[in-house]
């Protein structure tokens, strides 16, 4: 029986989330989706957090992607570390079985583990909405896309004690490749 295996990403890794991504995200004038070099120029600045980029492995196959990397939360009184997750992609002879769902879930998880306490992505509210996601202009978040309404969407992750006061609110702002995209 085949299953389903989630784990960090390691880099032998590479090359099948590169091809994971540009077949999940395919530009029908075929060249290079930015979710690519997003993730490849991300890799390469101090915003990745290798336990927080997730790959679903089916039948030693890797068919599905999600990754969370450090963004920050500014405003007058803080500056707070925050996540955005993004890219997903799942490979489309993999998609609508639950992978997608399976490796976000993983990697919300593990950031949790870590203690992380807000996640931010811009994607569709029905999808996302399953994972606790609402939207972020209501927490208070602003950022580059917060014009877009219902997709600029944020997370409260579980914390880790029972002190932490309430999430930041304020400005994200994103590592400088996210500005390509």
């Amino acid at each position: 029986m085949t299953t389903l295996r989630l784990r960090p990403e390691d880099p032998a890794d590479t090359g099948p989330v590169r091809r994971v991504l540009a077949a999940a995200f395919a530009r029908p004038e075929g060249t290079t989706p930015g979710e690519v070099a997003l993730v490849d120029e991300l890799r390469d600045s101090d915003a990745w957090i290798r336990e927080l980029a997730m790959v679903a492995e089916y039948g030693g196959e890797v068919v599905g992607y999600a990754l969370l990397s450090r963004v920050r939360v500014e405003s007058d009184e803080v500056r707070e570390p925050a996540l955005a997750l993004g890219p997903v992609g799942v490979a489309p002879h993999r998609q609508r079985v639950g992978h997608g769902t399976a490796v976000v879930q993983a990697a919300l998880d593990a950031a949790t583990e870590l203690g992380e306490r807000l996640v931010v992505v811009l994607g569709d509210p029905g999808y996302y909405r399953r994972f606790g996601f609402t939207r972020a202009d209501r927490m208070g978040l602003t950022s580059p896309w917060s014009g877009l309404g219902e997709p600029w969407q944020a997370l409260v992750l579980p914390p880790a004690t029972s002190d932490e006061g309430p999430p930041p609110h304020g400005e994200v702002v994103f590592p400088a490749p996210w500005s390509r995209v």
